[in-house]
């Protein structure tokens, strides 16, 4: 009898052992070769819609439980969606922030990417097979000052994007890009709108502007000022940091690239980055820098115009020697 009755206890009790061990969670913490997609995707939490988030969250500490091992993550995901914002030798902590999954169709997932000098929030899209489809950074930490930014998905999957700042009228000036997912293109731009047009000339923000310039060919270079070049130290003195913007035809066709360029000789620093096609040659002397498109820009400008010509050396202002006291 005491037999029999353990035996149905056992019926009873099995279903649910299993489903326990079936749904439990698989971490992500430790490099596990084992991860496959379905497990990876498995692993981060339902998010309801409309999910909204601001810039505000790439400060909030994130649990450990939520971490992804980096190695588990480029084993499933193109290493140049982070590397392309993070350089090659950094290693970002990875923290899964939710999924939205769409039924018989892709999946969203949201991933937090840490550094000390840099955090970014990026949307990851897997396809109904769960086989990676695109990626793209929604949420920046190092916005220029003033600049807030939104990332909204709504019950229609659409993801919207909004940056705003005040200007110095005090008026608010936005920026909105949406975008859907494409099966063929990724992430497709379907709508921009801005009221920044309403003004005459919008200010040049120069992301770049504040870091040190110890190297000999750091500083800002100018045909005027709607076209600049800045250059500023990079991280050893092989290379340099810069930003430029340019506009041509009185505004019709502009061009902006922020990046790090490597010297290939005394005088001349190039521009190449996984994931961009494009590549500029900047040659420096003492008095300028001549600045040539050599491969392909067209994601950073507008189709009738290069990053090309020749910038002079703006002097650095002169401080004004301070009085001795009688």
């Amino acid at each position: 009898m005491s037999h029999q009755l353990n035996k149905y206890l056992l019926l009873i009790l099995l279903p649910g052992l299993l489903f326990a061990c079936k749904s439990k969670k698989t971490s992500l913490a430790e490099n596990d070769d084992k991860v496959d997609t379905h497990e990876f995707v498995e692993f981060f939490q339902p998010l309801k819609l409309p999910f909204q988030v601001t810039d505000t969250m790439l400060r909030r500490k994130e649990a450990e439980t939520s971490l992804i091992n980096y190695k588990i993550f480029t084993r499933l995901v193109p290493d140049t969606v982070v590397t392309r914002y993070f350089g090659k030798e950094a290693k970002p902590r990875l923290y899964a922030i939710g999924k939205v999954n769409v039924p018989k169709h892709e999946t969203y997932l949201f991933i937090k990417a840490v550094t000390t000098s840099r955090k970014v929030l990026y949307v990851v899209c897997f396809d109904r097979k769960n086989k990676f489809a695109a990626a793209r950074p929604i949420l920046y930490s190092d916005n220029e000052p003033g600049i807030s930014g939104q990332a909204v998905m709504d019950a229609k999957y659409t993801l919207t994007l909004t940056h705003q700042r005040k200007a110095a009228d005090g008026q608010v000036l936005y920026k909105k890009d949406a975008y859907i997912f494409n099966d063929e293109t990724g992430f497709l731009l379907i709508l921009t709108e801005s009221n920044e047009a309403k003004t005459k000339t919008p200010p040049i923000y120069n992301p770049i502007d504040t870091f040190s310039h110890k190297h000999k060919f750091t500083g800002d270079y100018l045909q005027d000022k709607r076209n600049i070049i800045s250059v500023r130290d990079g991280k050893d003195p092989s290379r340099i940091l810069f930003f430029v913007h340019f506009e041509k035809d009185d505004g019709a066709c502009k061009g902006e690239l922020k990046g790090e360029a490597k010297f290939i000789s005394a005088t001349t620093a190039r521009y190449r980055s996984n994931g961009d096609p494009c590549s500029i040659e900047f040659v420096f002397n003492p008095a300028g820098i001549a600045m040539k498109e050599l491969e392909g820009c067209g994601n950073h400008r507008d189709i009738k115009c290069f990053f090309e010509g020749y910038y002079e050396r703006r002097s650095p202002p002169k401080t004004k020697p301070l009085k001795k006291k009688a």
